[in-house]
């Protein structure tokens, strides 16, 4: 007996019984998956307490027993691990049919009790509400019981249907507001329907990287590859029927604000280049941040015979086999290439000017076998569970490593004694597999702490290097010639093709004309786009219901996933949406005061951060002026809980024409 998988018409969080379940499966299944998440899965077909003090108590021994034993984060001792298992083989396969339908998502106490067994791992209570939605339980209550109906004719622009705009698609529907997405692309996806290199994937893990309230029990790698998540965008536009309310090959030119009407005009241009005026009463930004490909400029570049092309503009037409071809980069997207390529180019050169970490990760390129998945779409509340660990141990539990110890700063390279495991498990990382090679040891070794720029992790990067046919070169490009590469360190690299592993210009909506009350700009206001600020993250003075996703100071740089700001940024767009309509409000906007005093504790937090502090790397995480614009500071617990609901003595709430609110003062709820 086991559960049976959900249809597209129901929620992926509830289970049904099916009648007739194969044991041999159900036995492959135990055997297959992870002790911790299949021990709550019993505890919830039980409902038998007890377990969770008894393997509690068997870990603590297990360890104590054993104190030279190295576990994985969250791993259990093998001995408690075969007992988990054994148990579960004997109680899985004799279940009742009618204990399924009574299944429940436990009360806050026994939930987090679930959780410390699950992780093994001292979990704060302010994280049951979170984990209870991140994990993809059941739904949290609304912040209120009832809301008004929308207005007709109420209407919300979104930019852009990538992972932000396909979930703000889904949750407007939801919440009852019309609304038109548009997109650039002739699909939808974002990153995931442009970047198409050879080896593109994403660097969070499968099971937490998607929408906690659409779980997919089927992915084939435990990193998703590019066009695995594209095809679970898809999945979810086509379940969620949203796809008749996005307009592909729109490109939105700009916005402006109109004081006496009290909406936004949205001027998009469509596939033939003819522009139409998009009327709005609010609008999402979901564009994200890394948009234009990056290419640096350099001399020559125009001379040169071969092909060219950047890896967010990858060409399958150009033939790579057995040629000489040169990539320039060794960041997230430049390991995966080279990963990927090595062994049919004739000769590939990559070109780097610093070092990132790179760290281990087993799982990277690691396939989900039959019988994981199996029990992902059948065992009850297995995958929530395997979610749940999976996410505390990429998230928050990282959030100490990128923190400043000062003491310990001042005469180490890491930052701190936390900082310092993660550099060693790199440095060993990086020793395991070139420790013959001494002379790429020491040019791969960053001289700055871990998280001062992106961690990388190793898709086969470092065994790649060892090739005969795989050389690397620390160095910058001095000048292109029409046969190679001369590099600022003398050498000459002979190329048929160049790739640009070189990333995109980090710019926040620069690309967009957005004019807000009394004709200013969002550029005047963030000087060129020079130093973007916004209230937590997704509101801006002056620019009444405009909201931007994804904005300054929201990435969550310590652990997580861009699929984590994506849920909390477009819940609390909804909250403020419903908050004019339950009280007759027609715009909102952040106060000066309120925008200016949350940035300053931004900035306080971030100065005792790697991201801030004088003398780590530069990096996309800086702004030109050396400001953490990128990264947001606190626990992603946290902010979650700062985006739960507006909060009215920060906003300046409107029911009259602005015009005539500026002179009389804006009603404050």
């Amino acid at each position: 007996m086991t559960t049976s998988v959900i249809p597209d018409d129901r929620p992926t969080r509830t289970v049904r019984p099916v009648p007739d379940a194969d044991p041999e499966r159900v036995h492959a299944a135990i055997d297959a998956v992870e002790p911790g998440p299949l021990l709550m899965t019993l505890v919830h077909l039980t409902d038998d307490r007890a377990l969770l003090t008894e393997f509690r108590e068997r870990i603590a021994a297990a360890k104590a027993a054993h104190p030279e034993r190295v576990l994985r984060p969250g791993e259990y001792p093998e001995e408690v691990a075969d007992e988990v298992r054994r148990r579960a083989h004997d109680i899985l396969p004799r279940l009742p049919g009618g204990l399924v339908p009574l299944l429940r998502v436990p009360d806050e106490d026994l939930f987090m009790e679930m959780v410390r067994v699950a992780t093994d791992d001292t979990v704060g209570p302010e994280y049951g509400p979170y984990l209870r939605e991140q994990g993809g339980f059941a739904g949290l209550p609304e912040s209120a019981s009832e809301h008004r109906p929308v207005p007709p004719g109420f209407r919300v622009a979104v930019v852009g249907a990538g992972m932000i705009g396909i979930n703000a698609a889904v949750k407007l529907a939801e919440a009852g507001f019309e609304y038109r997405v548009f997109e650039a692309g002739d699909d939808i996806g974002g990153t995931w329907a442009r970047n198409t290199y050879p080896g593109a994937a994403v660097d969070t893990p499968s099971h937490f990287y998607s929408y906690s309230f659409e779980l997919n029990p089927e992915w084939s790698k435990f990193y998703p590859t590019g066009p695995e998540y594209l095809r679970y965008l898809h999945h979810v536009a086509d379940k969620y029927k949203i796809r008749d309310d996005i307009a592909l090959s729109h490109r939105v030119l700009g916005c402006a604000w109109v004081d006496e009407r009290q909406i936004w005009r949205v001027t998009v241009a469509g596939p033939d280049g003819a522009t139409e005026v998009y009327e709005a009463n609010a609008v999402i930004t979901a564009t994200g941040v890394l948009n234009s490909a990056y290419v640096p400029e350099v001399p020559g570049r125009e001379s040169f015979a071969g092909a060219t092309m950047h890896t967010a503009e990858w060409d399958d037409s150009v033939d790579l086999d057995g040629k000489r071809v040169v990539v320039l980069g060794t960041g997230c997207t430049s390991v995966q290439v080279v990963a990927s390529l090595a062994g049919r180019p004739g000769h590939l050169d990559v070109v780097f000017r610093q070092p990132h970490w790179i760290a281990p990760e087993r799982n990277v390129i690691s396939r989900v076998d039959d019988a994981t998945r199996w029990a992902m779409r059948h065992v009850p509340y297995y995958q929530q569970w395997y979610r749940l660990v999976t996410h505390w141990f990429t998230a928050d539990k990282s959030f100490a490593i990128p923190r400043i110890d000062e003491e310990w700063y001042a005469t180490h390279v890491s930052s701190s004694p936390a900082n310092d495991v993660l550099m060693r498990i790199c440095l060993q990382h990086l020793h395991e597999e070139l420790g013959d090679r001494p002379d790429l040891v020491e040019m791969l070794t960053p001289d700055f702490p871990p998280f001062a720029k992106r961690i990388v992790k190793d898709p086969g990067f470092l065994a790649a290097l060892r090739r005969d046919d795989v050389a690397l070169h620390r160095a910058s490009f001095e000048r292109i010639e029409p046969d190679g590469v001369r590099l600022t360190s003398g050498d000459f690299l002979p190329a048929d093709v160049i790739i640009w592993a070189t990333g995109f210009r980090l710019e926040y909506l620069g690309f967009l004309d957005v004019v807000g009350r009394d004709g200013v700009t969002l550029a005047e206001r963030w000087d060129g786009g020079r130093d973007p600020r916004a209230h937590l993250g997704v509101t801006v003075p002056g620019f009444p219901n405009f909201f931007v996703t994804a904005g300054p100071n929201a990435a969550p740089n310590h652990g997580g996933g861009h699929n984590v700001t994506s849920e909390e940024h477009v819940h609390y767009v909804i909250e403020c949406l419903r908050h004019l309509v339950d009280h007759g409000y027609t715009a909102m906007e952040p106060t000066p005061e309120a925008t200016r005093e949350y940035n300053e504790r931004v900035d306080a937090e971030l100065d005792r951060t790697v991201w801030q502090h004088p003398g780590t790397a530069n990096g996309y995480y800086r702004n030109t002026a050396g400001r953490a614009w990128v990264t947001c500071p606190w626990r992603l617990v946290d902010y979650w809980a700062m985006l739960r609901a507006p909060d009215p003595e920060s906003l300046l709430l409107y029911k009259r024409p602005t015009a005539e609110t500026a002179q009389a003062g804006a009603e404050r709820s």
